[in-house]
């Protein structure tokens, strides 16, 4: 409930913040509320779910880590072969490396030990597994966060402000 996405001017996921920090950002006229709960801070002021900062902010760009986890993450801690969800999760070359694939987002996904023994050494075309969703770099580091959040607090006011969850 205490979490608020925050946009950029363009509408752009800047980062999530509490409650608190976003009433004063409403307050001092720096950003706009979009979404709002059910709940009020007092009789006439909603508590924000989605703010809008009034002016635009420049963002360094920051690179997303290709690490174990954040694959995992990517693809919802599910097989992408079969849609198992536990424990016994690899990850899997859609292209082998002894085939010239690399480690890189758009080669890996999450594998279930079952499904990653049967694909073996070949596509997924060949191997006549299709995949359940095409990988992908994700598109911010803010994107784990925001769809951690979704999956948690039911923000689903969020989703149409974010690519992707």
């Amino acid at each position: 409930m205490g979490k608020v996405l925050v946009l950029n001017a363009s509408y752009e996921p800047l980062n999530i913040t509490n409650w608190k920090r976003a009433v004063i950002l409403l307050i001092k006229g720096k950003a706009e509320q979009l979404e709002h709960h059910n709940a009020f801070i007092c009789q006439t002021f909603p508590l924000p779910s989605v703010i809008r900062l009034r002016h635009y902010v420049k963002i360094p760009y920051k690179d997303i880590p290709l690490t174990r986890r954040n694959v995992f993450e990517r693809d919802k801690n599910a097989c992408q072969y079969c849609n198992y969800k536990g424990d016994q999760l690899t990850l899997d070359h859609v292209i082998p490396r002894s085939r010239g694939g690399g480690d890189t987002w758009e080669n890996l996904v999450a594998a279930c030990v079952r499904c990653n023994i049967k694909k073996g050494n070949r596509t997924p075309k060949e191997a006549q597994m299709p995949l359940h969703q095409q990988p992908r770099k994700p598109y911010s580091s803010l994107h784990f966060e925001i769809a951690k959040c979704t999956r948690d607090n039911h923000n689903n006011e969020w989703r149409k402000y974010v690519i992707g969850i």
